[in-house]
């Protein structure tokens, strides 16, 4: 065999330099870990201990939200079935008041818990907050003027729900619309029209609210007489009918206070007004003004006072004079009257050469 298979054969000797290379960067390696080891682990129980109290503190805020809701909807319930409840609370009102309210409270609850556990989160891995929060301040002006008339239709729903300025049920002027409110949202109101259309209006655009269905309402009927009647008789007679009224039902349920006679209104050459009032149910005053003029028109006729535009009876027992009614003869009627020969067509001129 050569000298130069026996050296091919012949393994070669290992570096030492790298074995103990190795064992330096393994030495390195773990004290490093032993010197950060509890670092880490404060930092992860830190993390751990954040989000269990952020987790935590979510439910409990919810849940007490959900549960103060649906105690106040369980208190509208209650009363719902009784003549009280049906005079001063409309159910689904208050259902959807509470849900809206509710929401609008867990949002803000869920975002603040939670942005707050998120920022702790960051901090606690040693991350520099300041270029976030400066970013997140810009994004948010930006936000709020490309959206600003998202933003102001969702904070005036919150007003108007916070305030109960209006509710499902209620008939409402907001004058851009105006009719019964059938729903009522953060950012829309839905309304639905005498004629039964739907007007849906921001609560951005809403300036002014006229509420005809809160507190009461005020029934308001023109009697208009002859002047030469006396108003002592037409007082008792209007009294006397406004008093059956009020006894009977659903009348006495609808007026809340007794029907007033609250004087002349107006007194011209050939008549004058009598004006009569009435405090009633919150938009229920145009049936009960209308039941009043049937039973005022009814009393007066029976009492024997005409009103104006009626016909008038004959004095002292005399005929009624039958032409009073006609109408005065017209200059036009008599084929000989100036007037007639001036509205005669003129011949066409061909007739005249004939002639």
């Amino acid at each position: 065999m050569s000298l130069s298979a026996l050296l091919a054969a012949t393994p070669s000797p290992e570096p030492v330099g790298s074995l103990e290379e190795a064992a330096e960067q393994a030495g390195n390696a773990a004290g490093w870990i032993e010197e950060n080891w509890s670092t880490w682990l404060s930092t992860g129980l830190r993390i751990m201990l954040i989000v269990a109290v952020a987790i935590t503190l979510r439910y409990l805020i919810r849940r007490a939200l959900t549960n103060l809701i649906d105690r106040m909807n369980r208190s509208a319930q209650a009363v719902e079935g009784t003549a009280l409840g049906g005079l001063l609370v409309n159910a689904e009102r208050r259902r959807q008041r509470s849900e809206a309210i509710g929401s609008v409270l867990r949002s803000v609850a869920s975002f603040m818990i939670m942005g707050t556990a998120a920022l702790m989160v960051l901090g606690a891995f040693k991350i520099n907050l300041a270029p976030l929060l400066a970013s997140a301040g810009v994004a948010g002006v930006a936000l709020g003027f490309g959206a600003r008339n998202l933003v102001t239709d969702f904070l005036s729903g919150v007003f108007m729900i916070l305030e109960d300025q209006y509710g499902v049920g209620d008939t409402i002027d907001a004058g851009v619309a105006s009719g019964e409110v059938i729903e009522v949202g953060l950012r829309v109101t839905k309304l639905r029209g005498d004629n039964g259309e739907i007007w849906y209006v921001r609560n951005g655009e809403v300036k002014r609210i006229g509420n005809l269905s809160q507190g009461w309402s005020t029934a308001g009927v023109d009697v208009t007489v002859r002047p030469t009647e006396n108003l002592e008789h037409v007082r008792a007679a209007i009294t006397t009918c406004a008093e059956a009224m009020a006894k009977e039902e659903p009348w006495s349920e609808r007026l809340w206070g007794p029907v007033e006679v609250l004087g002349l209104d107006a007194v011209l050459l050939d008549s004058m007004t009598v004006r009569v009032s009435a405090k009633t149910m919150p938009g229920k005053s145009t049936g009960v003004e209308r039941e009043l003029r049937w039973r005022i028109k009814q009393a007066l006729d029976d009492a024997g006072i005409r009103m104006i535009g009626t016909e008038q009876p004959a004095e002292d027992g005399a005929a009624a004079d039958p032409t009073a009614g006609m109408a005065a003869p017209s200059a036009y009627a008599s084929a000989t009257s100036p007037q007639s020969l001036a509205a005669t067509p003129i011949p066409p001129p061909a007739t005249r050469l004939n002639k």
